[in-house]
């Protein structure tokens, strides 16, 4: 993993130290469900520890916008997961998203994104950091090629794999191998493999990013982001960035983030058996004309060992495609993915979102596309209702 302390991201001073303090369950009396602390502050016994603490030669909790121990718990073990130094948890993955970046960044640089990146970050990158004097030029991550020439002077190459709606696998560690010899941060969205089928930093990048509301919570009853990355990274997201934005994780979203990663690796199992299912029969449905779903690819997408339940496909000219989704029954209508229900979203939804017909263009995404997350919910029954409404939706 590379040390992001080059000559393109210059160290900047660490002042909380507690981006490398661990919580461990001794500190919370081995209780197997780890306590919420529902503080904003924490005192001090004497004037003396406020002191050393202050001074940063003592390590504890004072201020919950900093450190907090229940959110601790999390960073720790998102950590261990994906095999980093430490990581930090943040109220939203577009949190994690713009502080990861806005801690490389400044006015004048350039970043190199992958072509069909999720929504808000592509809007992130062209309504907040275009404002900022920071361009951002797209690639089509699946040339390797492309990607290094268009490296040189970038400060940041910021991946998804598989990509947002058209769901795009690229080779990980090539990518992160061409903005390491370009002194370009590389940085992922690794929301939809989660660390349970991806994991990107033992592939050479630098910066790993989950919207953690996705697969992290699993439940879809909490808003959380979390960056994983080196004890130089994370302290310095930690320092410069996160006190003066203020987009701290809570303690109570923290336990419930705790208490997803606990059935992580069986939900996802899951997830990937009734996606395949879904998947294979949409592929051989006479009205599907293309099916995007990295589970299907032979062989394996590089990096992935297993696939999530999010994907899209493609309908023939003979569905109504509002009228196929109103007439489902299983999935509901609804953004975001991850949890334990099924959903689904055109894509005419998302092109109008981007802000009209040119931009949408752009973004590449075309009219037929249909988005589906597989939830828990039993294959067969979900394949049911999508068939029948696929049925009632032809012209």
């Amino acid at each position: 993993m590379k040390n992001n302390n080059n000559s393109t991201t210059p160290k900047a001073p660490i002042t909380a130290p507690e981006s490398v303090v661990a919580y461990d369950e001794s500190h919370f009396a081995n209780a197997v469900v780890p306590p919420i602390f529902q503080n904003s502050l924490f005192t001090f016994e004497n004037c003396a520890e406020m002191i050393e603490t202050y001074a940063g030669r003592k390590i504890r909790p004072v201020y919950s916008r900093g450190l907090n121990p229940t959110v601790r718990a999390f960073e720790d073990k998102i950590a261990a997961l994906e095999k980093t130094e430490d990581a930090l948890g943040l109220a939203s993955g577009m949190a994690a998203i713009s502080s990861a970046v806005l801690s490389v960044v400044k006015p004048g640089d350039r970043i190199v994104s992958v072509e069909h990146c999720y929504p808000d970050a592509y809007r992130f990158f062209e309504m907040f950091l275009r404002d900022m004097n920071v361009t951002v030029e797209y690639v089509d991550g699946r040339d390797i090629d492309a990607v290094r020439a268009a490296l040189p002077g970038a400060k940041v190459l910021y991946l998804e794999s598989p990509t947002s709606w058209t769901f795009h696998t690229h080779d990980i560690a090539a990518l992160c191998d061409a903005a390491r010899d370009h002194g370009a941060v590389s940085m992922i969205d690794n929301s939809w493999a989660s660390p349970i089928f991806c994991q990107p930093a033992t592939l050479g990048c630098d910066v790993v990013i989950h919207s953690a509301s996705k697969y992290l919570g699993g439940h879809s009853d909490v808003v959380a982001g979390v960056i994983a990355g080196t004890n130089e990274f994370i302290g310095r997201v930690r320092s410069n960035v996160l006190p003066y934005l203020g987009a701290k994780l809570s303690a109570f979203d923290s336990w419930l983030l705790l208490r997803g990663l606990r059935t992580l690796p069986a939900r996802m199992r899951e997830h990937q058996r009734s996606a395949l299912i879904i998947a294979q029969n949409l592929a051989d449905h006479p009205q599907v004309t293309a099916v995007h779903y990295p589970g299907l690819m032979t062989p394996p997408a590089p990096g992935l060992s297993g696939s999530s339940g999010l994907f899209s496909f493609e309908f023939s000219p003979k569905v109504d495609i509002p009228t196929f989704v109103d007439a489902l029954r299983f999935f509901k209508i609804g953004v975001s993915w991850g949890g334990h229900e099924s959903l689904i979203v055109p894509a005419l939804v998302t092109r109008a979102q981007v802000g009209g017909p040119n931009s949408a263009m752009r973004f590449g995404v075309p009219e037929n596309l249909v988005r589906l997350h597989i939830g828990l919910e039993s294959a067969e029954d979900l394949w049911s209702d999508l068939a029948t409404a696929i049925e009632a939706s032809l012209k």
